[in-house]
């Protein structure tokens, strides 16, 4: 899984908080990083998924 990944999490999670605090949660900027984060959560899923190899379809 990659670390860069990992990392680039993180510093986004980071700056969403900052944001929230500085600027409220309803602010554009704040949702802006929310959706972004969203996006990188959603690949490192992906990645997660496609790295299983103990997952079995039903």
């Amino acid at each position: 899984m990659g670390k860069d990944l990992l990392k680039e999490l993180e510093k986004k999670r980071q700056m969403m908080i900052k944001s929230g605090i500085e600027y409220g949660l309803q602010n554009p900027k704040t949702i802006q990083l929310s959706k972004e984060l969203d996006r990188l959560m959603n690949q490192y899923e992906d990645e997660d998924f496609k790295s299983n190899d103990d997952y079995y379809y039903v």
